[in-house]
């Protein structure tokens, strides 16, 4: 994930964590440091479950992150990321590339 963000111009909030060959190790600990590296923007994607902002939103600290406070959390649905294949470097990146356009846009105007 962290890959497609970079090719679609983004940046992950923790890369660190993309390094990590384990998935285990990319799982936070502590869900505060999501609010303390305040993201602008947060992607969410679960396979077989509908992504549900307002429970994201709804943490205890993340009214204080600039993507919940400005209405930037966005599902990707997971077919076009999450699966082996040519989806993910072109479906998911274009997805994810119009997400950090318009929010870039937005920053601009």
């Amino acid at each position: 994930m962290a890959e497609l963000v970079r090719i679609a111009g983004g940046d992950d909030i923790f890369p660190e964590r993309a390094i990590e060959p384990l998935a285990k190790a990319r799982i936070l600990e502590d869900a505060a440091e999501v609010v303390r590296r305040a993201p602008d923007i947060i992607l969410g994607s679960w396979c077989g479950k509908k992504f549900r902002p307002e429970r994201v939103a709804a943490r205890a600290g993340w009214k204080e992150i600039p993507a919940v406070r400005d209405g930037e959390l966005h599902e990707i649905k997971s077919p076009i990321i999450l699966q082996p294949g040519p989806a993910a470097l072109t479906d998911g990146v274009t997805r994810i590339a119009a997400i950090v356009q318009a929010w870039d846009a937005r920053q601009a105007g």
